[in-house]
């Protein structure tokens, strides 16, 4: 069995174990103002993507900001970060570049 495919299935059984949280709920809450013209996320070095043997990208986000596109390489849909900082720790080679976005953007939270 590949390494890749070990490790979605450790992920698979630990993400059973955790309870069931919707997280379509709990973004609905959230209010977002997109900088269209400077994103606050990024991929550093596209090539250290592909030689990373599991990805964790994919799987740490809690709004799947992180995505393969056809060729394998990892998209980054910043417009809907929540901001939790997960990537600047999740990324086992550092390759995620991340800053706050500029003033008056970003996501706005509400009470809820």
């Amino acid at each position: 069995m590949k390494k890749k495919e070990l490790m979605r299935e450790v992920i698979a059984e630990e993400k059973a174990k955790l309870p069931r949280v919707d997280i379509d709920d709990r973004l609905v809450l959230l209010k977002y103002y997109l900088d269209e013209e400077e994103a606050h996320l990024w991929i550093e070095d596209p090539e250290v993507c592909h030689r990373c043997p599991y990805q964790p990208c994919l799987y740490f986000c809690p709004t799947g900001v992180y995505r393969l596109d056809g060729q394998g390489d990892v998209m980054v849909g910043y417009e809907a970060c929540v901001e939790c900082g997960a990537c600047r720790v999740g990324c086992p080679f550092g390759n995620i570049g991340w800053k706050w976005p500029r003033g008056g953007y970003g996501v706005a939270y509400k009470f809820g």
